[in-house]
């Protein structure tokens, strides 16, 4: 009995894992990879759902959203230069080494890597200071240094202990334009230029 109970808990999260995913694709067909096997297919009735890597899982997002899109022009799509903007993520993420110091009204980020990781940096530095800018009275300036860039974000005063919390990656994270970015991509255009 006790063994019972301890699969039955095991086996909620997937369970609510795999209704949580359905829910993820707006009033469309629920894709394959969150549906219930069925008995003949041998499993025990459910379906792994994560593809086991981030970046692949974004790109595996983006192709079922531009393969679902009939007005998708597959003769601009390029899902090369989406996997190479997710290793510029990845690069940053992981890989960069930040410095912070306050500055008035708010902090700077002086963020460094090797010749690869410093590449990325720049790129995704640059970006972002020119996306974000102004938004919520989040002011940024960013230039590129020898072995990366800087970027200096000032905000209200009201923020400055939630600029401080977040650091550099939470900065960066603000304002969920990523994931229009990664479709723009992927369509062909060049939101970052």
């Amino acid at each position: 009995m006790i063994r019972s109970i301890a699969f039955l808990a095991c086996l909620l999260p997937a369970a609510v894992l795999a209704q949580t995913h359905s829910g993820h694709h707006g009033g469309g067909a629920t894709p394959a990879a969150s549906q219930p096997m069925t008995q003949d297919s041998g499993g025990p009735g459910l379906r792994p759902t994560q593809p086991g890597q981030g970046a692949f899982a974004a790109i595996q997002e983006i192709v079922e959203i531009l393969e679902q899109d009939p007005r998708t022009d597959w003769s601009k799509v390029d899902i090369e230069a989406l996997r190479q903007h997710l290793a510029d993520m990845s690069a940053v993420t992981l890989s960069s080494e930040v410095k912070a110091e306050a500055v008035e009204g708010g902090r700077r980020f002086t963020v460094t890597g090797t010749p690869p990781v410093r590449d990325a940096v720049r790129r995704m530095v640059l970006a972002h200071a020119a996306t974000m800018n102004d938004r919520e009275g989040w002011r940024f300036e960013a230039a590129p240094i020898e072995n990366g860039a800087t970027i200096t974000v000032r905000v209200p005063a009201k923020d400055a202990a939630k600029l401080k919390g977040l650091g550099f990656l939470g900065v960066m994270t603000r304002g969920m334009h990523h994931q229009e970015h990664h479709l723009m991509i992927a369509r062909g255009d060049r939101p970052h230029q």
